[in-house]
């Protein structure tokens, strides 16, 4: 054997490993995912709460008010993690189906191998369903997760103030309305706070949490340790309508209508926004999910979903009522036994007609995109609007935003958030492109303030809000 060729050959086949390992660590995929990894590290750090010397009280009883599809979720996941829950509904029946939720939550896991039957007793040991306030004297927390309505909020929120300790830290899972409003008829501000899961609650890993300016530091610590105990996420945010994940993303669906209206094929677009790495494009998931109208109209009435009303609202709201999700029957996929979903031919007279309505269509022709052009196009808005939550200092820092985007909306964790992402592409690039189709098709396009502002110093997106001077923080 010639040990010297042996030896050249083990040596050359190092040399190789160490410059493949070199590029892997140099890719934009491996700075994403290191960059996701620290940003989750640094949710837990908060100024003038996790930096003040106060510790989290001890959580040991939790009412959630409202057993519906989130309320159900949110109470699985706290008495996975050994927390007393009360959970309370209106009336017998709704009790009984909140119950059964929670219960088949539980089980479902027990089903799947992980958890075991012992755990899952345990846990659902620990669920008592009630009717009235009378056990929640002694509570240490209260969610609400009733439906999107102010003045049904309002009315719960005046009747737990009074039926819960001093101590009890008063929390809404809204996943929009604004915390002054839904507490507008309290005298305790400072407990008022936002717990707002992401559905389903005891699977997604997100908990965003939303403080006012007068929500006490305690109560932001306490909910943050309870979040944690519960195997979540916490990120701390700043009030405001649709808060920092939410109204973050308002523009993704609307951007994907706009490129439905200017004539590209909605199959195609969703095709796009999975290569690019999110589990299903926005089609699918309106398919899959189905519409909640109070969510629209709620948009509606602030002026953030539909910031191209001049073009497009009409046209653009009738084709999200008319195609109303599979769970109607209606969509724009056909489910079959054993086979993958396909596209729907049926719904296609229906997106002509929203063209129609809408008349976006330069010269009434569809326009011409590459892959490429359809995920920027759906993105980039959802950057500018990124960009706005970071000039109002809806978050605390950058990073925040990505791991909420991760966590919370399913961006692609390799591409290192929806900021990250941005910068690696280059904030110029999104607004050049922007300012461009805003001169097409709109202003639901137009760059924002802070947004051109970095991209004409050359400074990322990530960088600190406090090098720029339009900056005014919630936080």
């Amino acid at each position: 054997m010639d040990y010297n060729l042996l030896i050249y050959a083990n040596m050359n086949l190092l040399f190789q490993e160490a410059k493949v390992f070199k590029d892997l660590v140099l890719s934009d995929t491996s700075k994403g995912l290191v960059h996701v990894f620290f940003a989750q590290r640094a949710t837990s750090k908060v100024p003038n709460v996790t930096d003040v010397g106060l510790k989290p009280r001890v959580v040991k009883k939790v009412a959630v008010i409202g057993g519906g599809l989130m309320g159900s979720g949110i109470a699985t996941a706290i008495i996975l993690s050994n927390i007393f829950v009360v959970l309370k509904e209106v009336n017998s029946e709704y009790l009984l189906q909140g119950i059964k939720r929670i219960e088949a939550n539980v089980r479902g896991l027990v089903t799947r191998g992980k958890l075991t039957e012992d755990k899952a007793n345990k846990a659902l040991s620990m669920l008592k369903g009630v009717l009235d306030y009378s056990e929640f004297r002694d509570v240490d927390m209260v969610i609400e997760a009733v439906i999107e309505s102010v003045p049904l909020k309002q009315k719960i929120f005046s009747e737990i103030e009074k039926a819960c300790p001093p101590h009890c830290i008063l929390a809404t899972n809204t996943s929009s309305i604004d915390l002054n409003i839904v507490g507008a008829k309290t005298s305790s501000q400072d407990r008022i706070i936002g717990a707002h899961f992401f559905s389903p609650a005891h699977v997604m890993p997100l908990l965003e949490i939303v403080r006012t300016e007068k929500t006490s530091a305690q109560a932001i610590l306490d909910l943050m340790a309870v979040g944690k105990s519960i195997k979540k996420v916490p990120v701390v945010v700043g009030n405001c309508t649709g808060f920092a994940v939410n109204r973050t993303f308002f523009p993704y669906t609307q951007g994907s209508h706009i490129l439905a209206n200017l004539g590209v094929d909605v199959f195609r677009i969703d095709m796009a926004i999975s290569s690019f790495g999110l589990p299903i494009g926005p089609f699918m998931f309106t398919h899959l999910e189905g519409l909640c109208i109070d969510f629209v109209e709620l948009c509606l009435s602030h002026g953030i979903l539909f910031r191209l009303q001049d073009v497009a609202g009409y046209g653009l709201s009738a084709l999200w009522l008319v195609v109303l999700g599979k769970n109607n029957g209606k969509g724009y996929y056909i489910h079959e036994k054993g086979s993958k979903p396909r596209p729907d031919p049926s719904v296609l007279p229906i997106i002509d007609e929203c063209r129609r309505l809408t008349n976006i269509m330069p010269g009434g022709k569809p326009i011409s995109v590459t892959d490429k052009e359809i995920v920027e196009m759906i993105f980039f808005p959802v950057v500018n609007e990124a960009c706005r939550v970071l000039e109002e200092g809806v978050v605390v820092r950058a990073s925040d935003l990505d791991i909420a985007s991760v966590l919370g909306m399913s961006f692609p964790s390799y591409r290192g958030g929806i900021v990250f992402w941005a910068d690696t592409v280059g904030a110029k690039h999104v607004y050049t492109s922007l300012k461009k189709w805003s001169e097409m098709y709109g202003n639901f396009y137009k760059p924002s303030r802070f947004l051109e502002e970095r991209a004409m110093k050359g400074i990322p997106l990530s960088a600190p809000v406090s090098s720029s001077p339009t900056s005014k923080s919630r936080l």
